[in-house]
């Protein structure tokens, strides 16, 4: 048995860790209160877990915004049982707010409180979206199994759910109810990941005054893109409305203006950081992303992993084996955002 396997092996309790003094709980941001022919019921609850080192040294806290399918564990652990991005922010000073998104995760789905559930999301899925076959070359920082029955992918899709079927609901709930969020912990930055992007946009488009930043990790994109069975990024950058001006009545008005004529006045002057893998699809893309909400007013750069000598990775770059190193970026980005002022 090699080293590295009778490590994984190992019991979680085992495995070495820094040991960590901090202080956390947990809450909800309630859902909307709805009657059914089931009875009174709440759609789209969020549940939200917090952690703060002993002495707090950052002067914004961080919300996590997990992908799509996935959960706010995304952000507490990697596929091998390492101490996830979560921990390295508590770690640096921040005070961390995790999200699971309603429907997702430790946030209960019914169809009859939230609406239709869209496809489950299995293994084949996972391999085309994390680590596909035609990038296995190239995407060096998943040295694990790639079928079935191996620990790391197992534990990947252990963690992985349905959205609901409309994209564009979904992401209304997540963005009000983060918004909400930020109502009761003052500004803040958000770190967002995959189908978790679209949402950060919306929340900066509600609350602007609170959003001091996003750092983006691997976003859904290009603009107007459609992902078939789970939805059309309509609006531009989102499925749901969001605050253009002029403003647009229907999101078919949007595709024939020029980019000066698609303004995100709620954005202006937003920093955003766009991160993206080396040997990630997303990365194809990141440009284009990056140009639209530059155009609408937002202050985004796109930061390629590889430029800073960061190789290997793809679309999980949050839990892949080298998540140690592609964190260091992120603080670096968002610490860099408020020194000065």
């Amino acid at each position: 048995m090699s080293e590295r396997t009778a490590e994984r092996l190992a019991p979680p309790h085992e495995a070495p860790a820094d040991l960590v003094t901090s202080r956390r709980g947990a809450f909800w941001i309630p859902g909307d209160v709805v009657p059914t022919g089931q009875g009174t019921l709440q759609s789209g609850p969020a549940y939200v877990q917090w952690e703060a080192p002993e002495h707090v040294t950052q002067p914004y806290p961080l919300v996590l915004v997990h992908g799509g399918g996935g959960q706010g564990t995304d952000w507490l652990t990697t596929v091998d049982g390492r101490p996830g991005w979560a921990a390295h922010f508590v770690a640096a000073g921040f005070a961390v707010y995790v999200v699971d998104r309603p429907g997702h995760g430790r946030s209960p789905f019914h169809p009859v409180a939230i609406g239709e559930m869209g496809p489950p999301f299995p293994y084949e899925a996972a391999r085309g979206l994390f680590l596909p076959d035609d990038a296995a070359a190239e995407q060096t920082q998943w040295p694990y199994g790639r079928e079935p029955g191996t620990p790391e992918l197992d534990q990947l899709l252990a963690a992985m759910g349905p959205l609901p079927a409309d994209l564009g609901l979904s992401e209304r709930l997540d963005a009000d109810r983060i918004a909400r969020l930020l109502d009761r912990t003052g500004p803040a930055v958000l770190v967002t990941h995959s189908a978790g992007g679209p949402v950060g946009w919306l929340v900066a488009d509600a609350r602007p005054d609170l959003v001091q930043g996003i750092a983006a990790v691997e976003p859904m994109g290009p603009p107007f893109a459609e992902f078939p069975g789970m939805g059309t990024l309509s609006w531009g950058l989102t499925a749901a409305p969001i605050t253009y001006d002029p403003p647009a009545r229907a999101p078919e008005e949007l595709r024939g203006l020029a980019p000066s004529e698609r303004r995100l006045p709620n954005l202006d002057g937003l920093p955003v950081g766009l991160f993206t893998g080396g040997a990630s699809v997303f990365a194809t893309f990141a440009q284009d992303v990056v140009d639209y909400l530059n155009a609408g007013g937002a202050d985004a750069r796109w930061i390629h992993l590889p430029d800073l000598g960061i190789d290997g990775n793809g679309h999980g770059l949050i839990f892949e084996a080298n998540s140690d190193d592609t964190v260091v970026p992120v603080v670096r980005w968002i610490e860099g955002q408020w020194q000065g002022r």
